[in-house]
């Protein structure tokens, strides 16, 4: 008697593989990485070798340990505050510390978990919006615009190739947009006397924060971060496993555990404070990646950068065209703001999501703000003391 194959959504699936697909997955995140990576070296003169090998373990390691597409990124509020503020190395190291140690509390004590029965989904799916408004925003500002007319006519077919592509497994949308981009790159960007200056080998150092770069940095840059980890790091990407892998039942306390983790290794070794994202985890999911595979692709491309070209890796780089990760980026945020389907059906739900996407957009400390309003919105209408009729 033969015996009845399950459906393809209950086979389990393999924690690690390598393959055109998992490759293509790998560059899902590049375009919100690398331009942020860049502003956080030139503006705080940080060791370029430990940002980059320690960025790059650090995605290893969430790929081996999840065997997930589990994504690693710098954390943005903290980025964009040293990028412009200036602020140096010692505060960025001890801030860190201090973002690790917060997190460890939250997971610990079981607070992260209260905090994830509190906040209900449309709050989340509103975050989720709102950091979508913020990538498309940025993509079409800055990134499409960045060469001119020229790089306008690259994004156009970087924009073509992925609309007849995406979700092609023979032919991953993104390795052929990387691929246009390296060539176009290649072909009138590239000098080979700064490429030259660029090679050799650099390894990260060792630091140990102070206890008053320790209380600094908590102040100056943990603090604002800790309300956009909380919505999207942690909350809103438990939300994507959940849309995309329900068969591993990630729970936000494991999310918070290996965040807290990374940052309290990675300031000691020269690295920049890192996160889990939503963001990250739609746009690897998107271009093609499944398993841990693709993150660990991806990691060991930074693993290359930091100790075979770091000592020019800001010049180096801005030779790949930004109207490229502009398209990525692009992809990425309509990736993210379609999650809102799932709540369409009520017109409370949806109402309540958009709200917070756009006070998260839109606003200073939006993320605190949105998580906050929003929530508070849900439940008086469950209570009946807003009203939205039908």
């Amino acid at each position: 008697m033969p015996v009845a194959t399950p459906p393809v959504s209950l086979r389990p699936r393999p924690r690690i593989r390598f393959d055109r697909n998992e490759l293509a997955g790998a560059f899902g995140d590049l375009g919100t990485d690398l331009p942020l990576l860049i502003g956080i070296i030139a503006a705080s003169g940080l060791d370029s070798a430990g940002v980059l090998v320690v960025f790059g373990l650090m995605q290893v390691f969430s790929g081996v340990w999840y065997g997930m597409p589990m994504p690693v990124q710098p954390l943005k509020a903290f980025a964009a505050l040293v990028i412009a503020q200036k602020i140096p190395g010692r505060v960025i190291f001890g801030g860190g510390l201090a973002i690790g140690l917060s997190m460890l509390v939250l997971a610990a004590t079981g607070l992260i978990d209260a905090l994830a029965r509190l906040i209900p989904k449309p709050v989340i799916r509103g975050i989720q919006f709102g950091l979508a408004l913020q990538l498309a925003t940025l993509a079409l500002k800055e990134y499409v615009p960045a060469d001119g007319l020229p790089g306008f006519a690259l994004a156009a077919a970087a924009f073509l190739i992925t609309v007849v592509l995406l979700g092609n497994r023979r032919w991953p949308a993104a390795l052929v947009v990387i691929a246009l981009g390296v060539a176009y790159a290649l072909l009138f960007k590239l000098d080979l006397a700064t490429a030259q200056k660029a090679v050799g080998l650099h390894l990260p150092g060792f630091h140990i924060p102070q206890r008053a770069d320790i209380l600094t940095g908590a102040v100056l840059l943990a603090l604002p971060q800790i309300p956009l980890s909380l919505g999207n790091s942690i909350l809103a990407t438990k939300q994507v496993l959940a849309d995309h892998f329900p068969e591993r039942n990630i729970t936000v306390r494991q999310i918070s555990l290996t965040y807290a983790c990374m940052n309290l290794v990675a300031p000691f070794f020269g690295g920049f404070p890192v996160c889990h994202g939503s963001g990250g985890l739609v746009g690897h999911y998107a271009f093609g990646a499944r398993t841990g595979g693709s993150v660990v692709l991806y990691g060991m491309l930074f693993l290359v950068l930091g100790l075979f070209f770091s000592q020019g890796f800001a010049e180096v780089v801005q030779i790949f065209p930004l109207p490229i990760l502009g398209v990525l980026l692009l992809f990425e945020a309509l990736t993210l703001a379609a999650l809102l389907r799932d709540i369409t059906s009520s017109r409370a739900d949806l109402t309540v999501a958009l709200l917070v996407g756009l006070l998260c957009a839109g606003l200073p400390y939006g993320y605190l703000v949105g998580l906050v309003v929003g929530t508070a919105v849900y439940y008086a209408m469950r209570r009946g003391w807003v009203g939205l009729g039908k």
